[in-house]
């Protein structure tokens, strides 16, 4: 087997689903937890994974996964049952991003705001794994702060991801 980041967008395809999982099982004020900036508030973050990976599936491909360039973001999440959209999203956007490890690593032309640049496809894509992981933990420690129960990351690990897999028949995939 090829060692490939792929893998490691399976894996955070996974965990922003059992991260979403988990908070469908919260009462709806959970949404509105912070840690330390009450701008970064849970269904804010949530929202921004997903949002934020329908962009980078455009920045990287050149597809349209959920909203075109220009059209107005993915809804926000007011309540739990947002959650539920929020998931369906979140695995479309997922699945792009795996497929996208398929392609040639090649420089790409962005654009953000006026600002023009160029990066590498497998930095975006690296970027959109850490992203997430990232702002998991937000979701975690926001959680935390205001005494709702918490995302476990070690639940939601790599090694945690491995037993998934092999309980599940992908191993090998």
């Amino acid at each position: 087997m090829t060692i490939t980041v792929a893998r490691l967008l399976r894996h955070m395809a996974w965990a922003n689903q059992e991260t979403i999982k988990h908070l469908q099982t919260l009462p709806e004020e959970s949404l509105k937890a912070y840690a330390t900036n009450p701008e970064w508030f849970v269904a804010e973050v949530a929202h921004h994974i997903v949002d934020s990976a329908d962009h980078y599936v455009f920045s990287i491909t050149g597809e349209v996964a959920i909203t075109k360039p220009g059209d107005p973001c993915i809804a926000d999440i007011e309540t739990i049952a947002d959650l539920a959209r929020l998931a369906q999203q979140a695995a479309i956007v997922d699945e792009k991003l795996i497929k996208a490890a398929d392609l040639e690593d090649v420089w790409l032309d962005l654009q953000n705001g006026e600002r023009k640049f160029q990066r590498l496809r497998s930095t975006v894509l690296s970027q959109a794994i850490h992203h997430a992981t990232e702002h998991r933990a937000h979701i975690a420690s926001a959680l935390e702060a205001k005494g709702f129960a918490p995302i476990n990351l070690d639940d939601i690990s790599l090694w945690d991801y491995e037993k998934y897999e092999t309980a599940n028949g992908l191993r090998d995939k």
